[in-house]
This record gives C-alpha cells, structure tokens and sequence, in this order.
C-alpha cells in the first residue's frame, strides 16, 4: 500500500487541508484537530454529529492559528462570528496537553429526532474522540465509490487489507505508527459537505452507515498511535 492522500482537520468537524506532505508529531499529524468549538452553556467539544453546519465551513491554519472560512465566503474573525453564524454562544478553543475535551453522540442514527445523547471524556491534547487514535488510515478499496471525505481519514491509502494490520507496528515514511483499533463510525459519515477544488459536494446519506452496520460491524478505517514521528508524504509506502 502507498499513501495516494494526506488530510489535516485543523478544526474539529470544520472542512480541512490536503497535503502534499506533513509532519507527524507524537499527537498525530501537525495542526491537526488542534481547534475545536466550544458550546459555553455545556462545555463541549461541537461536532458534526450534534452541529452538521460545522462541515460547511472550512478551516486553514495560518501561522500559529487558525483562519475559519464560513458557508457564506466570510472569514470569521472571533467567537462572536462563530456564535452568530450558529445561533448559539461559542468560543474556539485551542488544544491543551492539560486538557481533556468532553464530546456527545447518539447511538441510534436512525431517529436523530429522538435519540438520546451520550457523553464522554476524549483524551487531553488535539481534540479527538479516542485516547487511542491519533491517526486514521482507509484505504481506496475499503471506501470504493464513496467520497474520502465522508470519513475525515488522515492517509488516503492504495490498495486494500489495512483492517489486518490492527494489532501491529507499521512505518509510513519515517514515522512509526501502532495500530490499535478499527475506526468505530457514527452518523458524521451520512452529513451533507460542500463541493471544494478537485471534488463534488456531498448528499446526506443514511444508506453509508446502514451499509458499514450491515457489511464492516459500524468500523471503517484504523486508528494509530505514532511512535516515532517523522514526516510522511504522497508516495510514501506502508510497511508492515
């Protein structure tokens, strides 16, 4: 397998950057899920699965931030932008190796309406759902027609069997990853995104998730923990 895609979410849920090539720190790829947005009435972490706005926005790091392009073309430019765009009080925050973001989902995706919501505390450091993923891989083959942004995978990969490599040490480029889990999927992969340069919009889409339910048991994907960073780039093979 070779890495035919690399993506950094510098943005919990926001629209991101495709890279050429990226550095890979002990938290995963630089700048990646290092914002998110911040509910102030419950303190957490918004994500696509409870806000599906956030996907239609698009974030882009700049220096030591981050510069939020809204829906509309506008860049917001504090978190009174941010509130006013969501119609509720937000800050953006940024991650903090001390603190740990609380995120919320549903279990049943197929009544959004009636569901309950569950919480729970992510690890400290970028904002990402499990203490044991700092970087996701797919491969073209496990995704097929879908578009690879449904899954907000990092590394795009070639040809087909990175669910074997759970349970083992692989190296990309330079960088060492341990691969410990399948990605467990929720209703995120069924939201609608925004056409961008090189690829169509996205329609809501229920059958995704029907389909990884009945065919993969709700995984698609595998998450790693890096440990030995480096850099990996577009071209760079996986070795077992």
């Amino acid at each position: 397998m070779q890495v035919v895609g690399l993506w950094r979410y510098p943005v919990k849920s926001l629209q991101g950057e495709r890279l050429d090539t990226v550095d890979v720190t002990p938290d995963g790829l630089a700048g990646d899920r290092e914002f998110g947005i911040v509910e102030r009435a419950t303190g957490f972490v918004l994500t696509a699965r409870r806000e599906p706005r956030l996907l239609l926005a698009a974030a882009a790091l700049v220096g030591d931030g981050v510069q939020i392009t809204l829906p509309d073309g506008s860049v917001a430019t504090d978190d009174s932008a941010l509130s006013a765009w969501l119609g509720r009080p937000v800050s953006l925050a940024k991650a903090d190796n001390t603190v740990a973001g609380t995120y919320e989902t549903q279990l049943d995706f197929e009544h959004e309406d009636t569901a309950d919501w569950f919480s729970w505390e992510g690890p400290t450091g970028p904002f990402h759902d499990s203490t044991r993923t700092r970087v996701s891989l797919v491969s073209e083959a496990t995704i097929g027609a879908w578009d690879a942004r449904r899954f907000r995978a990092n590394v795009l990969l070639s040809g087909a069997g990175e669910d074997d490599l759970v349970g083992t040490e692989i190296q990309v480029g330079n960088v060492t990853l341990d691969v410990t889990k399948q990605v467990d999927r929720c209703v995120m992969v069924t939201r609608p995104q925004p056409a961008i340069p090189g690829s169509g919009g996205i329609e809501r889409d229920l059958g995704v998730l029907r389909t990884i339910h009945r065919d993969r048991a709700g995984n698609l994907a595998i998450g790693a923990l890096v440990t030995q960073p480096g850099t990996i780039k577009v071209g760079d093979a996986l070795t077992p």
